[in-house]
């Protein structure tokens, strides 16, 4: 196909990247370890572990779980925030020749029982504050070996051991638990000193990751990410920030803010392992709902790279301090997840005078598949597209059929390229479903394109609303209405009208408490068509998020679902129709 994105392109971005220059992702990170040894690799509530120290710990660790005695490819559990321990299991767990399975903490047992049980891990290492959620649902899962880690475990002896207090004792935020046969993290250390690491022969069509996703729209499924994969979207995501990173002055080491977990596949690409590639100093911030601390945090290390959620940008931008900062040394702001709006991209750019660069991608997809370029010598401002396709990947847009439709049509955004998924796990027909016949991914997002290549999300398939035969697009009325001086958070979905057959609900959180419907419905005239203005409107104190901060529309239709027999639970919906 033509690629008509190319020629949009920054300077000394290539079309292609060529990922086969490494058998394995294992490979990618020990080459970074040997050339950047003497540099910090990560800091951790003040913490610094060097990327030598990273590389003896996972070595380590590595031979401690070759140990055990499990084959290779076995699936191994993480679920933790991000904290030092992190970094060390993810190079661990490669480098032994398994699978990493990276796990919300903030799981239900329900949830944590069926990631555990569909990927048939054997082994888990979790943070002890959640270990009372695995005591619930162990007796379920094919789980043989269970390592426990504290807070403190890599903090340094007095340090560590004040924070394991704190964390036990002052803040109570480890509850009683009680699991059979489990080893601290600390003995799994110790017994692996004395242990060599063997070196497993891997390729890039090896399993590396299984990553879970659909949680927020069904029943989560593992993403089948390869060595592949994964090396292909570290290699792109460099290529596309390399003229951020080189605008001068001349960095002695790049500074990436990782605040959003590393679970999640957004920072683990762009935090994580860009940053082992690079030989970056990753922030490792294990909260990051506590603003204040988060904005501390920023002030301290001025980081020069920071990947976000809208979520996220929009709570530091209301926080008071946060505009106090020295902003100078930010080069690189990367926005996904969910939809940057343009209100919040605006004022963080004013506030911070460093650009919100959008881009796109999921868990199937490694996960960068369309970003905006940054360049080298000039500000491209925030132009409400997810961007251009990175080297190696086409994207097409797609009918119900699966052809590729015109130039500023829309429909379904079809990725193909190095970074798509082998499939999902164990579900061939999910896979089959999911692919066209010449190898796109079907993401399930309408989108168009436009003449330039640029790429324009409208909004999610499932999450379109139909008034009266006409769609409506959530993240259209969202960012219209978050525009509102008066309105802090906004999300809306459809709900059942007799006369429309759907109408549009809109969910908002006051940053005005006065602010009434009233004056939500009149600013909408004046921005919204007829058939796209809410028909209701409901405030809140706060809307439901995962814990990455991108909102979930189809909890809020849940509890409408819900409201009908459980008023006094839900504010009562006011019809401003």
């Amino acid at each position: 196909m033509e690629r008509i994105w190319i020629k949009s392109y920054a300077k000394g971005v290539p079309a292609d990247i060529d990922y086969t220059h490494y058998a394995s992702l294992t490979q990618l990170i020990e080459q970074s370890f040997s050339q950047y040894a003497s540099r910090p690799a990560c800091v951790c509530m003040g913490t610094f572990m060097t990327y030598a120290e990273l590389d003896a710990l996972s070595q380590k660790l590595g031979a401690w779980l070759q140990s055990t005695g499990m084959e290779k490819g076995a699936r191994v559990g993480l679920m933790m925030p991000n904290i030092l321990q992190y970094p060390v299991v993810i190079a661990a767990v490669l480098r032994a020749g398994y699978t990493v399975v990276n796990i919300n903490p903030l799981y239900t047992p329900r949830e944590l029982a069926h990631q555990l049980k569909d990927s048939g891990a054997e082994a888990i290492i979790i943070l002890e504050n959640f270990a009372h959620t695995l005591q619930k649902v162990v007796d379920q899962t094919q789980l043989k070996h269970i390592v426990v880690a504290s807070m403190g475990d890599l903090l340094g002896t007095l340090k560590g051991a004040a924070v394991n207090f704190v964390v036990r004792r002052v803040k109570k935020l480890v509850p009683a638990f009680s699991l059979r046969g489990t080893v601290s993290f600390k003995d799994v250390l110790h017994k692996g000193a004395h242990q060599t690491l063997r070196r497993i022969t891997q390729t890039q069509d090896d399993i590396a990751f299984l990553q879970y996703t659909g949680g927020t729209t069904g029943v989560a499924k593992g993403a089948m990410l390869s060595h592949r994969n994964v090396i292909a979207n570290v290699l792109q995501t460099e290529a596309w920030l390399q003229p951020g990173i080189r605008r001068q002055p001349a960095l002695d080491q790049l500074r990436i803010l990782c605040a959003l977990p590393l679970y999640h596949i957004f920072a683990l690409t762009s935090c994580g392992l860009l940053g082992i590639r690079t030989g970056a100093l990753n922030i490792l911030v294990p909260n990051p709902r506590d603003i204040p601390e988060l904005v501390k945090v920023i002030g301290k290390y001025r980081p020069h790279k920071m990947p976000a959620v809208n979520t996220l940008f929009n709570a530091l931008l209301n926080h008071p301090d946060f505009a106090k900062l020295d902003f100078s040394a930010l080069r690189i702001c990367n926005g996904g997840g969910m939809a940057v709006q343009a209100a919040v991209a605006d004022k963080w750019f004013k506030v911070t005078g460093c650009p919100i660069i959008e881009g796109y991608g999921l868990s199937e997809t490694s996960p960068v598949a369309t970003c905006n370029p940054c360049s080298e010598t000039e500000i491209l401002p925030f132009n409400g597209t997810i961007g251009l396709p990175l080297p190696s990947t086409d994207i097409a847009i797609l009918d119900e059929e699966g052809q590729p439709l015109p130039i500023d049509q829309p429909g379904e955004i079809g990725i193909r390229g190095p970074q798509v998924m082998v499939g999902y796990w164990n579900r061939p027909d999910e896979t089959a479903k999911a692919m066209t016949a010449d190898g796109f991914f079907k993401s399930g997002d309408i989108g168009l394109m436009n003449k330039d290549g640029y790429v324009k999300i409208i909004d999610r398939k499932k999450d379109m609303i139909l008034v009266s035969g006409f769609n409506v697009y959530p993240n259209e009325v969202e960012g219209v209405v978050a525009a509102h001086p008066g309105v802090l958070e906004c999300a809306c979905v459809g709900v059942p009208d007799q006369h429309t057959g759907e109408a549009v609900k809109l969910f908002v959180v006051r940053k005005d408490p006065l602010l009434t419907s009233e004056q939500i419905l009149e600013y909408c005239r004046t921005q919204l068509t007829g058939y796209k203005r809410p028909k209701y409107i409901e405030f809140r104190d706060e809307l439901p998020k995962t814990n990455v901060g991108k909102i979930l529309r189809r909890e809020l239709r849940e509890m409408k679902e819900a409201a009908k027999n459980q008023q006094p639970a839900i504010p009562k919906m006011q019809n401003i129709g």
